[in-house]
């Protein structure tokens, strides 16, 4: 039987478990935050699943944008929503996205609500230029890779001279994270694989022993059921319509990061028709969105018209 502290810390770790999926904690090394120029330097470990072929898995969002908030003074919001594919499943949002791409005047848009791949590794920090003020107990950190590296370090995999796994207590390889600019943005296309295989220290082979490795798949978003498909689907219509976001319909399945959840029926009534907001745009300074009042423009623009088109293509399959 669990005792009342376990109790405690599992209902504890329920409750900062973000929409996204991730527990708020300092365990994610935010490889993002180092200088340009510089480089970290990782050591994956394998999945404590024995079922995953791979030391990783794949997580998959649709970031489904919003200009307001309904009955808020806030500015727009982002709610990220999981793909149903990450199951192997269907994809109601991505089956209306598809289509897009078959009229040009639409790919800008069906970019725009296309899934966000990323995949979550574990392993050390063996080399950090980030002065972290806190770091975890356990020193096996996560890791979420996106595409570009991702497709760095799938690539190396495929090379007939990597003789071992990198993952390998005694005789695996450093991924090294090389961070440099392109366009102003970051790149790191000049990341790479350790050419000298390492084994592990006596102290991380301590501490595997110690903590254990993490089941990976536990930090994946749960999979939604009917309900929350449903939920996704009048979001993602909402969303493309210029609706504000509805905390009361939607908040107690998806909301957006730091904001409490509220009660409601998400699929009692449909969306109705959002009051006129002030457009913004919307920027990104050091990971966090800022965002500012944009000109509102003499006449609707195309975008607009072609989102209530979309809408009324959905409507109209919905009814037949």
């Amino acid at each position: 039987m669990a005792t009342l502290a376990e109790i405690r810390a599992k209902l504890k770790a329920q409750d900062t478990r973000t929409s996204t999926g991730f527990v708020g904690d300092n365990a994610i090394y935010p490889h993002w935050n180092i200088a340009e120029g510089t480089e970290a330097v990782l050591r994956f470990l394998p999945d404590k699943d024995s079922n995953n072929t791979f030391f990783w898995v794949e997580r998959a969002m649709i970031k489904l944008p919003f200009n307001s908030v309904k009955g808020e003074s806030t500015g727009s919001v982002q709610v990220q929503v999981p793909c149903m594919e990450m199951w192997g499943d269907p994809c109601s949002i991505l089956a209306e996205v598809r289509q897009w791409f078959k009229d040009k005047s639409l790919e800008d848009m069906g970019r725009k609500y296309w899934k966000k791949r990323s995949y979550i590794f574990q392993g050390f920090v063996n080399e950090s230029p980030l002065a972290e003020e806190t770091k975890p107990e356990n020193p096996i950190r996560r890791f979420i890779i996106g595409p570009q590296i991702f497709n760095i370090i799938r690539g190396a995999l495929l090379d007939p001279e990597m003789e071992n796994l990198p993952t390998d207590y005694d005789k695996g390889v450093d991924f090294r994270i090389n961070k440099t600019s392109k366009g102003g943005y970051a790149d790191y296309s000049t990341s790479k694989w350790s050419r000298k295989e390492s084994a592990l220290t006596g102290d991380q082979k301590q501490a595997i022993d110690t903590h254990g490795l993490h089941n990976l798949g536990d930090f994946l978003p749960k999979k939604p059921g009917e309900v929350e498909q449903k939920v996704m689907k009048q979001m993602f219509e909402a969303s493309v319509d210029g609706q504000p976001y509805d905390p009361d319909k939607w908040s107690q399945y998806f909301r957006p990061a730091g904001m409490a959840q509220k009660t409601g029926d998400p699929v009692a009534t449909a969306p109705q028709p959002a009051p006129a907001v002030q457009a913004l745009h919307k920027g990104e300074v050091n990971g966090k969105p800022v965002l500012e009042p944009a000109p509102e423009p003499a006449t609707k623009p195309a975008t607009e018209n072609k989102a209530e088109e979309i809408l009324a293509m959905i409507r109209a399959r919905q009814k037949k």
